[in-house]
């Protein structure tokens, strides 16, 4: 089975954006040598913690810092850009370096509202309420597609680069857009992993066959703590379920430190709603994790998966993406 990464190129407290830049980068090339195929950066706004906001420029410097692993968006949140834009980005980033270079598409703002209004969202009414969310995705794929003088807008660079372009999601929405379409779909199941089993069933059953796929693919996301021992990624996942819930709180920061004991620091209820958003992962030493990966993997069956896990000690994340590569590599 092939596995990812999926990086929010995370800015842990104490540490500048210029750093996580350079984490996310050597993270790249360790992932590389572990054999992941794909990866992936996500584009979010307004959040200290994250420094993927301007992701196709990022995609195209891990790109440029590696050799084979393919690099992509997971995703480019659709409803912030024109799509002739983002073809003339993706366009670019295939031109330099040929087929490497994966478009996931979202609907979701990635944002808050004032934020969306500061990056020219919503214009006009039907692109802020997302109802031309469909139409923009086709207008994206065909100016990624082969080149028809024909047409009065064609994009340089974008024509003829036929970037492999995935639909991502949460709901059932994104699963039946990708069926309709013919695309690959990526479930974000390591923060919403309600719809999970009714999406992927409802994309496998109304897939429609397309000149870029035969049959449907679907990829899960899955959150990993892995160390040592089981008490030690249990408290590297302290971390996000910090981050998480300060998020839910409408207190977004920098990546927290670890603790001890969660139930110290987060009130019992809104523990109870980031565990359940966080349900999807595999945390403690590599037995455990190889055991509720193995679990996961039997229930979905999943084509691909993507891993991600805000850990914020730089080195212990290497090491968690390290044991999980050598656990996805023999499954």
């Amino acid at each position: 089975m092939r596995y990812s990464v999926l990086d929010l190129a995370p800015v842990p407290e104490g540490q500048t954006i210029a750093q996580s830049l350079r984490n996310s980068t050597e993270l790249a090339q360790r992932a590389e040598s572990w054999g992941y195929h794909r990866y992936w950066l996500a584009e979010h706004h307004n959040m200290p913690g994250i420094a993927s906001a301007a992701t196709a420029v990022l995609i195209g410097h891990i790109a440029a810092q590696t050799r084979s692993i393919r690099v992509g968006a997971g995703g480019i949140m659709l409803p912030n850009h024109a799509p002739y834009m983002v073809a003339e980005a993706f366009g670019t980033l295939a031109s330099l370096h040929g087929d490497r270079i994966d478009l996931g598409l979202g609907r979701a703002p990635g944002t808050d509202m004032k934020t969306a209004r500061a990056l020219r969202r919503g214009m006009a009414h039907d692109h802020a309420s997302g109802d031309s969310f469909p139409q923009d995705v086709i207008d994206l794929m065909g100016f990624l597609g082969a080149d028809d003088p024909s047409r009065a807008v064609r994009a340089f660079p974008g024509q003829d680069t036929h970037v492999p372009v995935w639909m991502l999601g949460s709901s059932l929405y994104g699963a039946q857009l990708a069926a309709h379409l013919g695309l690959p779909y990526a479930f974000a199941s390591h923060f919403a992993p309600a719809a999970l089993e009714e999406a992927l069933e409802a994309y496998r059953r109304q897939f429609q066959p397309s000149a870029n796929l035969s049959g449907p693919h679907a990829m899960m996301a899955i959150n990993v703590f892995a160390a040592e021992s089981d008490d030690e990624g249990r408290r590297l996942r302290t971390t996000m379920q910090q981050a998480f819930a300060r998020l839910r709180l409408g207190k977004p920061g920098k990546l927290p430190a670890p603790v001890d004991d969660i139930t110290d620091h987060i009130p019992a209820p809104v523990l109870s709603g980031v565990n359940e958003a966080l349900r999807m992962s595999a945390t403690g030493s590599k037995d455990t994790v190889r055991a509720e990966l193995s679990s996961i993997l039997e229930r979905y069956r999943p084509d691909e998966v993507i891993i991600t896990g805000q850990i914020h000690d730089h080195a212990a994340r290497l090491r968690s993406f390290e044991i999980a590569a050598d656990i996805l590599s023999s499954v």
